[in-house]
C-alpha cells in the first residue's frame, strides 16, 4: 500500500504536477510557435489546435497512468523493457534539458529587459537565482508547485485580457475549428511535439510519484491531473490564438524580429507589450524550474547518492 496521502494533499498534488507540465511547455518558443502559425493559417488554425489537443490527452494519458501503476518513473520503465534503455534516455533528456534551458534563461531575461529594462544578462541571472531559491526552500516540491500555479494564472489571465482588446472574430474561429479553409499536417505535428513530444510530458507524472500518488487506487487523480495539464496548456494557446487573429484580422503587420512581442503591443499599446514582458518571463522561468526538475528526475534513480541531493543537481542545472 503507498503512503497515506491525505485528500487536501492529493488535489495540491494534482494541481502542482498539472502546472508544472502544462507552464513547462508555454515556454518562449510555444509563444513564437504559436503566433507564426496563427499569422500563417488564420482562423484555421483553430482546427489544428483541437486536433493537437485530442493527441496531447490520449498521449499524456498513456504516459501518466503507466508511470502510476509501475511507480516507477519512465526511466526505470525504459530499463525494464530493455536494460540500458532507460540509461540512454536519461542521457538524452539530460543534455535535451540543458540545451532548451539555453533558452529559456534567454527568454527570462529578455521578458526582465521589457519590462524593467535592465540587460537581458542581469535579468536572467536574477530569474536564475529565484529558480533556484525554490529548490533550497525545505518543502521545495510545495514550493514548485505554488510558483508553478500563480505564474501559470497570471499568464493567463493577461492574455486573456489582450486577447479581449484585440477584438478576433471569434464566429470564425468557432467555424474554422470544424470548417478549416487550409489545414497543415506539419502544424499538427510541430504543436503535439512541442506539448507531448518531449521530455515535459514526464515532469507532471514523475511530481505524482514523487508525493506518492500512484498505484491503481489513484488511477482518477492521476487521469484528471493529466487532462487538466493539457488543459491549461491549451486555453494558453487559444487565448494566444484569438489574439493574435485579431491583430491580423485587422491587418496590421506583426514585427518577424518577435512576433509575440509585436501582437500584445499592437493589440493593447505600451500597456501590451510591460504585459507581454510579464507573460515571457513567466513563460520562461517555470519552463526553466520545469526542465531542470524533470532532468534530474531523470538521473536521481540510479544512484541513492544523488537521490539524496537531488536538490543541489536541479540547482546546478540552471
Amino acid at each position: 500500500m503507498n503512503q497515506t496521502v491525505d485528500q487536501k494533499q492529493i488535489r495540491s498534488v494534482m494541481l502542482g504536477a498539472a502546472f508544472l507540465m502544462a507552464t513547462s511547455a508555454i515556454g518562449p518558443g510555444f509563444l513564437t510557435q504559436t503566433t507564426v502559425f496563427t499569422e500563417q493559417l488564420l482562423a484555421s488554425f483553430a482546427f489544428v489546435i483541437l486536433v493537437s489537443i485530442l493527441i496531447d490527452i490520449a498521449a499524456q494519458l498513456n504516459i501518466w497512468r503507466i508511470i502510476a501503476i509501475s511507480g516507477k518513473r519512465a526511466q526505470d520503465i525504459a530499463n525494464d523493457v530493455l536494460p540500458g534503455l532507460g540509461y540512454l534516455l536519461a542521457l538524452l533528456v539530460v543534455m535535451g534539458g540543458l540545451a532548451f534551458n539555453i533558452g529559456n534563461i534567454g527568454g527570462a531575461g529578455l521578458g526582465a529587459n521589457v519590462l524593467f529594462g535592465i540587460e537581458p544578462k542581469t535579468g536572467a541571472i536574477i530569474s536564475c537565482v529565484l529558480a533556484v531559491g525554490i529548490f533550497v526552500v525545505k518543502e521545495a516540491g510545495r514550493a514548485m508547485d505554488r510558483f508553478t500555479q500563480i505564474l501559470g494564472f497570471v499568464m493567463i489571465a493577461l492574455t486573456l485580457y489582450v486577447m479581449f482588446t484585440a477584438q478576433p472574430p471569434y464566429g470564425e474561429a468557432a467555424l474554422r475549428t470544424v470548417a478549416p479553409i487550409e489545414m497543415d499536417i506539419l502544424a499538427i505535428v510541430m504543436l503535439v511535439g512541442g506539448t507531448v513530444g518531449g521530455y515535459i510530458t514526464f515532469a507532471g507524472g514523475h511530481r505524482l510519484i514523487d508525493a506518492g500518488i500512484k498505484g491503481k487506487e489513484y488511477l482518477p487523480v492521476v487521469s484528471k491531473s493529466a487532462v487538466t495539464a493539457i488543459g491549461v496548456a491549451s486555453l494558453m494557446r487559444i487565448l494566444l490564438f484569438l489574439a493574435v487573429l485579431g491583430v491580423v484580422s485587422q491587418g496590421l503587420k506583426l514585427n518577424p524580429g518577435n512576433p509575440p512581442a509585436s501582437v500584445f503591443q499592437l493589440a493593447a499599446g505600451d500597456l501590451g507589450y510591460k504585459i507581454f514582458g510579464v507573460v515571457m518571463w513567466s513563460a520562461a522561468v517555470t519552463s526553466v524550474v520545469g526542465a531542470a526538475y524533470t532532468s534530474v528526475s531523470f538521473i536521481r534513480s540510479f544512484s541513492s547518492w544523488i537521490d539524496r541531493h537531488a536538490k543541489k543537481f536541479i540547482s546546478d542545472s540552471f
